[in-house]
């Protein structure tokens, strides 16, 4: 069996912002891990380091770069952007490393440390481990990092603004239609979108209303954002008509979810759907394979099939989407929750605007209103409830669970799915029952969370 990650998880290190292993030490600790990763590798390596607007962003941020710049690593700051555009900086600037200091989707009190490789994509499963080693052995002897390595000076390097301005470009660029037509509502969530989708938006002259976009350090997805989608539907349905559509971001906007003109919340099923048609058209959709997780409603899988589109599933997750995606030669992947990977060009991770920008192209070159495009998605009712637990122990090694979801799926019989798997990024099981019946779905989703809460909850 191949070892496992402590540190790491799905996406990155996270945790809550001054506990292990978030604190001031530890941070500074993983930099240098970091950095020696990236010494090693090449000769004097550039990283650069953005963040969200989460109160304790600024100083993780400084934390992880002091750890870097003491073991030789050039660090260049973007201040406040978007992953996505972190990913994109390390790419085009050729720089070793991208690092993002965000928690995503969590409460403001937790954060977390993303590493991106030069190449813009998310450092592999066995490189994380190696990286974990090193942090383990410092903090086992931490003389061995003296601070007083933060006396290195730093050098001259660009300005966070010319760094945003180069991603916030590259967006554009994209963009083949004319948006001015469109009236957009658009929730920054009141975290790292709001750093650059204003001026993104307003420079392709859409007619775009944007809200939560006055973060105070703890106001980031508080009751808006991709998290709460149902916000920015309600204010869309209540504007009598003024929008044509909304859209709404995560904490550090590499997901994007919308709502159509009347409101209704559109997911990322919906999105993979609309986009895996249009690029189906354009002949850009290689082998006329879009890649899912296991997460994604059997009615996508159903609309998909109906138009000619095979579906795969790969695990939770965008960076595991990404590596089926490369395993296959797919150009098109994402999430239900919004993480959308377009292949076709040169994006390395999911990126909230860009999803955004192709889905408002789409609209525009069809000429049909965002209902209408994804209209014939018929979802299967679904349920995800989620348990917090005090361990992630394997399910299989509990009986009591292993017995509710064999029963679960006895009763479905083949006209539902069961998926239960552990968050990898909190202390949460997630039990995701789909079924022609609701009742059914209620039932067995109940019934195995129950026995989670039993053996594993807190």
């Amino acid at each position: 069996m191949s070892e496992q990650r402590q540190l790491f998880g799905t996406d990155g290190i996270r945790g809550v912002a001054g506990e292990f292993p978030l604190t001031k030490q530890s941070t500074y600790l993983i930099g240098r891990a970091l950095g020696h990763d990236l010494v090693h590798a090449t000769s004097r390596p550039q990283a650069v380091i953005g963040q969200d607007t989460r109160e304790s962003s600024g100083w993780i941020a400084d934390r992880v770069a002091e750890g870097l710049a003491a073991v030789g690593v050039d660090v260049h700051s973007a201040g406040v952007i978007t992953t996505p555009g972190v990913a994109y900086l390390a790419r085009s600037r050729k720089m070793a490393a991208g690092v993002v200091i965000s928690a995503s989707h969590n409460p403001w009190t937790d954060n977390g440390i993303k590493v991106f490789s030069g190449d813009g994509f998310k450092l592999t499963d066995a490189r994380e481990l190696a990286i974990e080693k090193e942090i383990f052995a410092l903090l086992q002897n931490p003389s061995s990092a003296d601070d007083t390595a933060l006396k290195i000076p730093r050098p001259s390097l660009p300005g966070e603004a010319e760094l945003r301005h180069a991603y916030i470009g590259s967006l554009a660029a994209t963009v083949k239609s004319d948006l001015r037509q469109l009236r957009v509502l658009v929730d920054c969530a009141n975290g790292a979108a709001t750093a650059e989708a204003p001026e993104l938006f307003r420079a392709l002259g859409m007619q775009a209303t944007f809200i939560h976009v006055a973060p105070d350090g703890r106001n980031i997805n508080e009751s808006c954002g991709a998290l709460h989608p149902e916000t920015l539907g309600r204010i869309v349905a209540e504007s009598a008509g003024r929008f044509d559509l909304g859209v709404t971001f995560d904490g550090d906007a590499d997901r994007a979810l919308f709502c159509d003109a009347s409101g209704r919340v559109v997911n990322g099923d919906a999105v993979l759907l609309a986009a895996a048609r249009d690029m189906h058209l354009q002949g850009t959709l290689k082998a006329d394979t879009v890649v899912s997780t296991t997460m994604s409603n059997m009615g996508l899988e159903i609309a998909l099939r109906n138009s000619g589109i095979r579906m795969l599933r790969a695990n939770v997750g965008d960076k595991y989407v990404l590596e089926e995606m490369l395993n296959t030669g797919a150009t098109l992947g994402g999430e239900q929750s919004g993480h959308i990977i377009f292949r076709d060009g040169d994006s390395t991770t999911g990126d909230g605007l860009l999803t955004a920008l192709r889905l408002m192209d789409i609209i525009v070159r069809a000429g049909k209103p965002l209902a209408d495009l994804v209209k014939d998605l018929k979802v299967l009712p679904q349920k995800i409830q989620n348990v917090r637990v005090r361990e992630k122990i394997p399910f299989k090694q509990v009986p009591a669970i292993q017995a509710a979801i064999t029963a679960a799926e006895r009763e479905l019989d083949g006209s539902g799915r069961v998926v239960v798997r552990y968050s990898g990024t909190e202390a949460l099981a997630r039990v995701m029952v789909e079924a022609e019946s609701e009742d059914k779905m209620r039932s067995a989703a109940a019934a195995i969370a129950s026995e989670i809460q039993k053996a594993l909850g807190v």
